[in-house]
């Protein structure tokens, strides 16, 4: 009796593990998304979920990005991301602002260069070195890199803003 038992409620686990696995195992295509047991169409980018497919069709309905944010692909979301800010005081500019279907590209501002490259852009910018009297500057900051101060030479000077 005991041995039937065990065999009753092994039998039960199987058929809930089975269960399990079988409603985990629905693979939608790459152009769509899983929820509810079901593949619903993605959106396309700059654009977001509005509401889920039905059980009678797999479109969704879809929505543009709300100003301000964007989604750069296709996807199952129903939020778009928050556009970058290209703040001045961290001595970055706008190269490209932000649109439904891409984030905003930053720059560094004149004078400053980059520390943090991200794709297209820049998510970190510093301020050139300065030199100091008896130095000059060796090599120029650019928007990529730092400037470089050299020491003048016996018999020279300068305020640490010449180049020579």
């Amino acid at each position: 009796m005991k041995l039937r038992g065990k065999l009753h409620t092994a039998a039960i686990i199987m058929l809930l593990v089975m269960r399990f696995l079988s409603v985990s195992s629905i693979r939608c295509q790459v152009t769509e998304y899983l929820i509810a047991e079901r593949c619903c169409s993605l959106c396309p980018a700059g654009t977001c979920v509005k509401t889920d497919c039905s059980h009678e069709s797999r479109v969704s309905s879809c929505q543009l990005c709300p100003n301000e944010t964007f989604m750069d692909r296709p996807t199952g979301k129903r939020i778009c991301s928050p556009c970058s800010s290209c703040a001045a005081g961290s001595g970055l500019k706008v190269k490209k602002p932000c649109s439904r279907s891409s984030d905003t590209v930053c720059e560094a501002l004149e004078g400053f260069f980059c520390l943090e490259l991200t794709g297209s852009g820049c998510s970190a910018a510093q301020k050139h070195k300065s030199c100091k009297p008896g130095q000059y500057i060796s090599t120029t900051g650019s928007s990529s890199s730092d400037a470089e101060c050299s020491d003048c030479s016996s018999g020279t000077f300068s305020n640490g803003s010449s180049t020579s």
